[in-house]
């Protein structure tokens, strides 16, 4: 009697990383498709007069970042920013109407496209923390030094932003 051998199934692929997924079509880089989002840098002050600022992980990665999504129709960027601090991670406060920077990534899409990104970064002074939040519960959310806030982040021109930063 012959012994079967059982046949392996395939094992599926693995899923793309997001420089993968670039490297097959790179001239998305070079066609002006640029998205914008904008993004909110909350910071708060603390009795010795120096400064904590806001960062939250992602709902999916769970990478750290500061509170951002797309522009809302008839509301200005800076008033986009607030209500992303808010859902993200339930503050509010005076919100600067002029970006105080910019940072470029690569955003994965739902339907797994990567597009560039240009976040316009507008500045919070947070006044209030709210108890219940729309996203309360999918994010962690952390207060901490600007120089533990670049160390936390994976975008170089934030990194850089982040450490440089003093409230205007």
């Amino acid at each position: 009697m012959r012994a079967i051998k059982k046949s392996k199934a395939p094992k599926p692929p693995k899923p793309k990383t997001l420089l993968q997924k670039l490297a097959a079509s790179p001239e998305k880089l070079f066609s002006g498709s640029f998205r914008q989002q904008c993004a909110a840098l909350c910071y708060r002050y603390v009795p010795d007069g120096a400064i904590e600022i806001l960062v939250v992980t992602s709902r999916d990665s769970g990478r750290w970042l500061i509170p951002k999504g797309w522009p809302m129709k008839q509301k200005e960027p800076h008033e986009a920013a607030a209500i992303e601090a808010l859902q993200e991670a339930g503050v509010r406060g005076k919100v600067r109407k002029k970006p105080i920077g910019s940072y470029t990534y690569l955003k994965m899409l739902d339907d797994g496209d990567v597009v560039p990104c240009i976040v316009d970064i507008f500045q919070i002074e947070v006044t209030k923390l709210a108890e219940k939040y729309k996203e309360k519960g999918e994010r962690l959310v952390a207060w901490v030094s600007p120089d533990e806030a670049a160390r936390r982040v994976r975008e170089i021109e934030l990194k850089s932003l982040l450490v440089d930063f003093k409230p205007r």
